[in-house]
Parts: C-alpha cells; sequence; structure tokens
C-alpha cells in the first residue's frame, strides 16, 4: 500500500527480510530494554512489567483491572496476577465497588506511592543509556516517525 511519501511500496516480498523488519527490531530493542530496567530495578523489588502498571494506577487513581488492562494491553487473566503480585508486596490496594461486588478499584498504597516516586529515575537513566551517542534532534525525530507508526497501527486496528 502506497503511503503519502511514496508511490511505491517501500517493502516487498523480494526485499523483505524478518531480521530487518520493524517488528523484528522493535520487539528486540524493547525485550532488551526490560531485561535493563529489570536489572535496575532489582532493589526496588519490582519488574518492568511491574513498573508499567504501577505507574498506570498512579496516573489514573481508581481504575479498574479492565481499564488497566485495556491501556497496558494484557489480557485479564496476566494482570490479574501481575495485580496479586503487587498487592503481596504492599504496593496497590483493591478497593470494591459497593455498586458491582466484581469491581474493584486501584490505588497505590503509601509504600506504592513511595515506589513510584523513585520510578523516574530509573527510567531516565535506562533511557539515557540506550540513546548513548544521539542528538537531542535524533531521539525527537525518532519518537516523532514512531509516534506516526503508532498512529497509522492505531488506524489500522480500528478498521478490523
Amino acid at each position: 500500500m502506497p503511503n503519502e511519501h511514496e508511490s511505491e511500496p517501500l517493502f516487498t516480498a523480494e526485499n523483505y527480510r524478518v531480521q530487518d523488519s520493524f517488528g523484528f527490531l522493535i520487539n528486540s530493542l524493547r525485550a532488551r530494554m526490560m531485561a535493563v530496567m529489570d536489572r535496575e530495578l532489582a532493589p526496588l523489588d519490582i519488574t518492568s512489567a511491574q513498573w508499567a502498571v504501577l505507574v498506570q494506577i498512579a496516573e489514573t487513581p481508581g481504575c479498574t483491572a479492565a481499564a488497566l488492562c485495556r491501556r497496558v494491553l494484557y489480557d485479564t487473566g496476566s494482570m490479574t496476577r501481575m495485580l496479586d503480585r503487587l498487592e503481596e508486596k504492599g504496593l496497590i490496594r483493591r478497593a470494591r465497588s459497593e455498586h458491582d461486588r466484581r469491581a474493584a478499584y486501584l490505588h497505590l498504597t503509601d509504600t506504592g506511592q513511595e515506589v513510584h516516586k523513585q520510578l523516574p529515575a530509573y527510567a531516565a537513566r535506562v533511557l539515557n543509556a540506550h540513546f548513548e551517542g544521539f542528538s537531542a534532534d535524533e531521539v525527537s525525530a525518532l519518537k516523532s516517525l514512531l509516534t506516526r507508526m503508532l498512529t497509522n497501527a492505531e488506524r489500522l486496528a480500528t478498521n478490523d
């Protein structure tokens, strides 16, 4: 499918190589970044996946597990196990709805809030390490390009 900047497709069956594909590169980068983040977060006794959920709960206090699943693209079974672990660690609490016994609203505990306050420093350290040798303009351009790709991906996903 030609894009607005090109009259011919950028990729064809003849020039496609999985190891050069953006999906492969993005997934590989994500896996490696998460591994580094897991190592960095070890002193806080949380994983990068738990970090992502804590940040979402901090940004939307009182959200439900279902809403959280949609935001972080997790299935309900994985999310339930993740929330159980975070609750066991004393980082979140579930408040049952008075109107719907099946619904629980998620909040950070005081301990969770303290951990959350520390997370930006860890994220900045990991990002800076991955952008070593990049200029600020290059980082900005990459973010812009990836944001455009994500917009296209979201549009394509809603056309299903």
